[in-house]
């Protein structure tokens, strides 16, 4: 009978703490343009999959940590340039034109685009021929977008593919921007 200690022995996983630390410091290096997407999705694929501290070292060796003054100024500075804009935005939003939400019970889509055949004809350059579609779903609004040139819009935030809107949402399409309402 051969005992525990003469079998090849892996070392210990790496603590998820650590690895979410490495993570953390991927997903800074991305997003301050450090590291390409790419690379990103690598080394995240390889921080997931390592076993040993130094590893998680080698993966994150040429992104540096800032220290705590700078985080704290760098935040603050990011606090007060955000707030600019999303003051920006609230004066704005008053002055949106609305966008009344279809019946419920329509049961159809409603086709938004500069198309004659669209429920909601929007006649404007940045507007494609068929850009979007509003439709009710399990009693969700869901607004999609169909494929169109300049983009559709939830409070600011391009839609890939399909996004659940509510009244007081602001949506645009193009350069054409509303604010959903109730009937």
């Amino acid at each position: 009978m051969t005992s525990s200690f003469e079998f090849n022995t892996y070392p210990a996983r790496v603590s998820d703490a650590e690895r979410d630390k490495a993570l953390s410091v991927l997903r800074d290096g991305v997003a301050m343009g450090r590291l390409s997407h790419d690379t990103f999705i690598r080394r995240m694929e390889l921080a997931l999959a390592a076993r040993r501290l130094e590893e998680l070292a080698v993966l994150t060796a040429d992104l540096h940590s800032e220290g705590r003054l700078s985080r704290m100024v760098f935040g603050t500075v990011e606090a007060v340039s955000g707030f600019g804009a999303r003051l920006g935005r609230a004066w704005r939003a008053e002055r949106l034109p609305k966008l009344l939400l279809p019946h419920p019970g329509s049961g159809h889509p409603l086709r938004i685009g500069r198309d004659p055949a669209s429920g909601l004809r929007l006649s404007h350059e940045t507007v494609s021929r068929v850009h979007a579609e509003l439709s009710r779903q399990g009693g969700m609004w869901v607004l999609r977008d169909l494929g169109s040139t300049n983009g559709t819009t939830v409070n600011g935030r391009r839609v890939i593919g399909a996004a659940v809107v509510r009244e007081g949402d602001q949506i645009g399409f193009g350069r054409m921007a509303f604010r959903l309402a109730a009937n």
